[in-house]
């Protein structure tokens, strides 16, 4: 091959590369400009309540709620007037049995008000009826968690029209009240137990006001208890303030649901029953009697109108509380009660409404509040360490009792003289999260450490003791003493561990509960440590106390 020739064939070749590694360039090399999407919505809140009133005149069913068919919550509240007359027989005119009300004025209607302390008794001018008709609140069936209803048609907000069924008569559909004039709204013969899971409703024509829609039966919230006046709801526990049941304000005898109503929710019944008594079928002659069901509905961020002023009735004091508690969906834990840095004594704090959890300063000492045991007793722990091995923690907790203050003394349960507290190592529990080492859910595996629960010994004696690891166990989690690793930590500036009473199997060591900051990820858990160790924590006393 002639030199031309070589130098021509390495050109070729290297044409042939140029190429090749142009190709291979162009297959990696890659732009991506302009890769976009968007997500959104069009929404519009459109709130939307309708009250629910189901009767039968014959069966004396009557079935009172609301419903939220909107899709932004509620606020709702009822109130209850009722009118009685009577004429004996021979005579032209009826009697009220309130005087100055009037049968077809039903502003003059008289509004049904309780006692403070039971529903069932009516008080003032309402009282005159307790002899002549029986009303039932709430709604309990043995077996069965909550009723059906039939969802109402009418979704038009600005229509002030209520779903009446039955012989129940809507007040804008007819003013009458002669005792026999049909003015229902919505279907159902208004007896008890009329819609059930399954049934359905086509209201094309339509039938009943609102949309030519078919809808299926639907179920009310079960109520977490049975309605109650304020001044119950005040003395329920503060964690328990806020849920699915009726408050009703005695003073007014507007009922308020005491929780905000959520879109598609309906409340449970306020009223199930209007009975009446043999006192009226013994009348002579003939009667007439009325309830009026007055609803309002609100938007949550608008309690104010909820507190306008009554012109004829005074609000309860504690009303303004409790709508601010269901506006926030909860009360303060302190609600009730001093703050959790006002030192005061025994008999400033009532502990039957305090929430697990709750900080309060007493007699000088800070305590969080753990639980109520039933019977006016209540478990306490310091919301401080003080420095203590395991060895001699029993005695640095008998030598703190000691210097309590006697009104606080005088207060201490009984409790075991020794605890059985059996022995695990840490190494055997398995735990439940969130997070590490939170509950146990193996303590069935230790049957002494499981049974080892502080509670009242009246075999026993008055005095502090240590928590065992069964009392942190079920004392923990949403909703308890320690709702998670940050509530466990004691209150002290140096935020020590502490103590349990549980004795490991390891040798010469004892679980007890972590400190330290409260972003630190090893705060509150179950741990343990040489039975020695005191410098960085020690004993956290704890008592039930009765109230």
């Amino acid at each position: 091959m002639t030199p031309e020739k070589k130098n021509q064939r390495r050109l070729r070749n290297l044409a042939l590369l140029s190429l090749l590694l142009l190709l291979v360039g162009g297959t990696f090399a890659f732009q991506a400009f302009n890769q976009r999407a968007i997500n959104d919505r069009l929404r519009e809140n459109t709130p939307g309540g309708r009250v629910h009133d189901y009767y039968n005149r014959d069966s004396e069913n009557k079935d009172v709620f609301v419903e939220n068919y909107g899709n932004v919550p509620l606020m709702a509240r009822i109130r209850l007037s009722e009118f009685m007359e009577k004429r004996a027989t021979g005579d032209t005119d009826f009697t009220p049995i309130v005087n100055g009300t009037i049968r077809d004025q039903v502003n003059t209607w008289t509004v049904m008000r309780p006692s403070e302390t039971n529903l069932n008794t009516r008080v003032g001018d309402s009282a005159a009826f307790n002899t002549y008709a029986n009303l039932t609140f709430g709604w309990t069936r043995s077996g069965q968690d909550a009723p059906w209803f039939m969802p109402t048609f009418n979704r038009d907000n600005q229509d002030l029209m209520t779903a009446s069924a039955g012989h129940a008569r809507d007040w804008l559909t007819s003013t009458a009240t002669d005792g026999v004039t049909d003015g229902a709204t919505h279907p159902g013969d208004g007896t008890d137990a009329y819609w059930s899971s399954g049934d359905s409703f086509d209201n094309s024509g339509p039938v009943w006001p609102g949309e030519e829609v078919s809808h299926d039966a639907a179920q009310n919230l079960q109520q977490d208890r049975a309605p109650m006046t304020i001044s119950q709801w005040a003395a329920l526990p503060n964690n328990l303030k806020v849920g699915n049941f009726w408050v009703i304000d005695h003073q007014t005898g507007w009922a308020y649901w005491a929780n905000q109503l959520q879109a598609g929710e309906t409340t449970s019944y306020l009223l199930d029953a209007a009975q009446m008594t043999a006192a009226a079928d013994s009348i002579p002659g003939e009667y007439y009697y009325g309830i009026h069901v007055d609803g309002q509905l609100i938007s949550p961020d608008r309690i104010s109108d909820f507190l306008a002023v009554d012109p004829d009735y005074t609000h309860h004091a504690d009303l303004s509380d409790f709508l601010t508690a269901v506006q926030n969906g909860s009360i303060d834990n302190n609600w009730g009660n001093p703050g959790p840095d006002d030192n005061v004594q025994p008999d400033q704090i009532n502990f039957s409404i305090m929430a697990p959890g709750t900080i309060f300063t007493m007699a000088g000492e800070q305590y969080r509040y753990l639980e109520n045991q039933g019977g006016g007793n209540h478990l306490i722990i310091r919301n401080g360490v003080f420095g203590a091995s395991f060895n001699n923690q029993v005695d640095r907790i008998n030598n703190w009792y000691t210097s309590l203050d006697p009104t606080v003394q005088a207060m201490v349960q009984p409790v075991a003289g020794h605890f059985v507290t059996g022995e695990v190592d840490w190494s055997s529990l398995t735990f439940d999260g969130p997070g590490e080492r939170w509950i146990p859910n193996n303590l069935h595996d230790f049957p002494e450490v499981e049974t080892d629960i502080s509670q009242v010994d009246s075999s026993g004696s008055p005095r502090a003791f240590a928590l065992s690891l069964a009392d942190v166990t079920r004392l923990s989690g949403t909703g308890r003493a320690f709702p998670n690793h940050v509530g466990r930590i004691e209150g002290g500036p140096n935020h020590g561990f502490w103590w349990l009473r549980t004795p490991s199997t390891s040798l010469d060591h004892s679980l007890r509960i972590l400190g330290g900051q409260p972003n630190d990820p090893s705060n509150g858990v179950i741990s343990m440590g040489p039975r020695a160790a005191a410098a960085a924590g020690g004993a956290r006393p704890a008592l039930i106390v009765h109230q």
